[in-house]
Formats: C-alpha cells, structure tokens, sequence
C-alpha cells in the first residue's frame, strides 16, 4: 500500500513540472510581446544601389570558331600561350577538299593554251587548206567568165563554178569563226577554272584556324582526332592582362542605370573583399529568356590575379547621402508607416533605401523611439 502511495506522488510531482514549465514558456512569450525591440533613428551614411551579378571577362574575349568542317588534326598551341594576330590555332583535316583542290588545278592546267595547242594547230590548218580551196576556186571561176565573155562554154559551166567558189569562201569564213570561237571558249575555261582553283586554295587555307587578336589562348575546347565544324567553338582566347566585368541587371533597374557609375563588388575568389568599379558600358537590348540586360564595367583597382569566366556580384550606386535619418527596413510598416511605442502608427515619407536601411524624410525625429512591428 506504502508503494502505490510512492507511486503516485512521482507522478504528482511530475505532472506539476511539467505544468510548470509550460507556465514559464507562456511567461516568456508572454514578456516577448509585452517588451518588444525599441530603437531610435539614427543619422549616418545611406546609400542607394542596385543588385547586379555577372562574371569576369578577359579584354577581347571570344569563342574561336573554325571556318570551315573537318577532323582536327593538329593543336599548334596549349592553354596559357601569349599569342598574336594570325597565330596558327590548330590545324583541320578535310580529304574532300585537298582532292577538289587538286582537282581544280588539274582542270587549270587543261584549260591553259599550251594544253589546248593541238586544237589550235587544227585549226589553223583547216584555215589554210580553205584558204588554198577559195583561191584555186576564185582562179577557176575567173576563167570560166573568160571563156563565157569569147562565148565559150555553157551556162551551166559558170554557174558550177559560181557554186564551188561561193561554197569554198563559206567553207573558209567557217573555219576562221570556228578558230575564233575557240579562241573564247579557251580563254572563258582558263579563267573559269583559274578563279576555282583560287577558291578552292582560299577555302583550304580555313583549315587553319588562326587567332584574330592578340592575347592569351585560355582554352583548348577541341582534342586531336575530332570533328569540327562552324556551329561550335574551339577554344577561347582574350586579352592576357586586361578584363572587365559582365553583369546581369533586371529589366526593372535598367533604366536606372547610366555609364560612370560606380559600384562595389564581391568575388568568391577574394573573400572578404569589396573592390571598386565604373560602368563603362550598357548594351541595349534585353535578354527575353532571363528579362535582363548585360552592361559592362571596368576595376577602379583590380585584384592582382583574375581569370575569365569568376563570378562576382555588385551594388551599383544609385544614389548616397553624407547624413540622412534612417531606420531599418524591418522597422518599416507597409504604406510607410512606423509603430511608435505607444503603439500608435506614424505615416513618415521615405527616401533612399538599401537592403538593410531606409532614409526618413519626415514624420520622424532622432529622439523619438519606434518599436519592431509584430508578425
């Protein structure tokens, strides 16, 4: 009997701890809402600014693309070289247009006069043979008015010779046309097969893929033994001392921002560190899968190492106040109003804000005390 009496008082005792702490919980929060965070306003620095994020870009950065499609064969270059203007890349492969420009040099060399020689000697000789035809036909002829002027003869005489002679003299016109006409034809055919055979050397010097500015190879995209062609870039090439920044900025703040201005940067590489920039550009027209706008900027002092493609995200200023009355933004009631600690609300007109803070213009003093709105 002692022990159920034991038992029981346990679980008394137990029961008041726990009502117990569930009354000190209630006091807590009760205290909480009974003592909310007090604060006065406050006169400092505040400024205005808008959220950018982007990357770090190399001076004259591009994606080098081949000009033309086959089996990259060579790589002339490794990652980290200083090249120049016209530097050979790498070199590609295309056995169809090694053998259409052999191909086409062989078709010029046909084409030429020298290889057309023979033609000519034929035809010159079939002139002359008509030539020799018309003369003895003329002679002939002439005769046979001789003889019919002394009323020797028949008619039909004369006019076979007639006959004879007109048909020697369109024999030899028709020989010379016939000289002539292949004089153009062979002259069309050098100069037809001259101009494909330079482009067919044009097209194979796209082969080789060459730098088109002078800086740093940053990137090999390609290996030895690949397809290439004119969709996708083979490696990426840029300035080797000079880079900038590339940042994104809503369709929202575009309009707010203009080149010269400056902003404050952070970079995952230099932690800890806020770096300096100027807008130098802004490109006019908006990126309607992500509804931004890309603008351009330039380090104040850049960090002693960079490398293209570092990811960094900015403030750009807007606008800044030496001295202003601010509040923080959490402190703020939606319409502008604050809560005083009378709990009695107060319109205030604001002015510049950040992402922590919020300018009063009027309606608040740095005396007066305002309190934390509840949720």
């Amino acid at each position: 009997m002692q022990l159920k009496i034991k038992n029981h008082t346990a679980h008394a005792r137990q029961g008041l701890s726990i009502h117990y702490a569930l009354f000190c919980i209630l006091l807590t929060l009760t205290n909480c809402k009974k003592d909310p965070q007090k604060l006065k306003p406050t006169l400092e620095p505040v400024t205005e600014s808008v959220y950018a994020s982007g990357i770090v870009k190399s001076k004259n950065q591009y994606q080098v693309y081949a000009a033309a499609t086959g089996i990259l064969s060579k790589i002339l270059v490794s990652k980290g070289d200083i090249v120049s203007k016209g530097t050979p890349l790498m070199l590609i492969t295309n056995t169809t247009a090694k053998l259409n420009t052999e191909n086409a040099l062989l078709n010029a060399e046909y084409a030429s006069s020298v290889s057309n020689k023979e033609k000519f000697d034929e035809l010159s000789i079939a002139i002359e043979l008509a030539k020799t035809k018309l003369d003895n036909d003329l002679s002939l002829l002439q005769r046979q008015k001789n003889l019919w002027a002394q009323n020797v003869g028949t008619r039909n005489d004369l006019d076979a010779r007639q006959l004879a002679y007109t048909s020697s003299e369109n024999a030899y016109q028709t020989a010379k046309l016939r000289f002539t006409e292949l004089q153009k034809q062979i002259s069309f055919q050098q100069k037809q097969s001259r101009k494909t055979l330079e482009i067919s050397k044009t097209t194979s010097g796209d082969y080789t893929v060459r730098s088109q500015w002078d800086g740093k190879v940053y990137d090999i995209l390609k290996k030895t033994g690949e397809m290439v062609n004119t969709l996708n870039p083979v490696a990426l090439v840029g300035d080797a001392n000079d880079f900038l920044l590339e940042l994104q900025i809503d369709e929202y703040d575009i309009t707010r921002i203009h080149v010269g201005q400056k902003m404050l940067l952070t970079m995952d590489s230099y932690k800890g560190q806020v770096f300096q920039a100027v807008v130098t550009k802004i490109i006019p027209v908006m990126n309607e899968r992500s509804k931004s706008f890309t603008v351009e900027a330039g380090f104040i002092k850049p960090p002693a190492v960079l490398y293209p493609n570092l990811t960094c995200e900015a403030n750009i200023v807007i606008r800044e106040k030496k001295k202003a009355l601010t509040i923080p933004r959490n402190y703020l009631m939606p319409g502008d109003y604050v809560l005083l600690e009378n709990n009695q609300k107060r319109s205030v007109v604001t002015g510049l804000k950040d992402y922590q803070k919020v300018e009063i213009i009027s309606g608040l003093l740095v005396s007066d005390v305002i309190i934390m709105p509840q949720e």
